[in-house]
């Protein structure tokens, strides 16, 4: 495997990213005992991308059960050139996310998590913002949430017919 800025690149050409690791501890007779769950997303850099969420009681067990269910889940969503094609807020337990077409050239505006998701999606102009709590899987899955639901131009003005 090669690293590429924090990325490891498999030889079937799918990019993946850890986005978060938590560390869980559990009190037993012996002592503590640890286990890890590790958010993983995982990309074509074709525009296909897909998350995964795995615990594990090693920490390589985790990102590496969490790559699999990503690759398993990845789809492609609906873009308009460079950017989405209309403005979209989208909820998953308590957080909340809103999704913004940009004007070309103005980049990807957004949070660490949003940021990564819409960076390996290849959305290149976008605003994002997080309405609503801070945990990193609530936030992952409301943005894949608000991805799925995007509708292009011409399904809009079949719906408005």
């Amino acid at each position: 495997m090669q690293k590429d800025k924090g990325r490891d690149k498999p030889a079937d050409n799918i990019t993946e990213k850890v986005l978060h690791i938590n560390r869980c501890s559990k009190v037993v007779k012996g002592g503590r005992k640890f286990s890890f769950s590790a958010l993983i997303l995982a990309s074509d850099e074709e525009g296909r991308v897909g998350f995964g969420f795995a615990k594990a009681n090693e920490l390589t067990d985790a990102i590496k059960k969490g790559g699999e269910i990503a690759r398993n889940g990845m789809q492609k969503y609906e873009l308009e050139g460079t950017t989405i094609p209309h403005e979209i807020i989208s909820d998953w337990d308590g957080a909340k996310v809103l999704l913004r077409p940009a004007p070309r050239g103005s980049g990807v505006i957004a949070g660490s998590m949003i940021r990564a998701i819409l960076e390996m999606a290849g959305i290149k102009d976008i605003m994002a913002k997080n309405l609503g709590c801070n945990n990193p899987l609530n936030q992952v899955r409301a943005t894949f949430k608000a991805l799925g639901n995007l509708l292009s131009r011409e399904e809009i003005r079949a719906l408005r017919k």
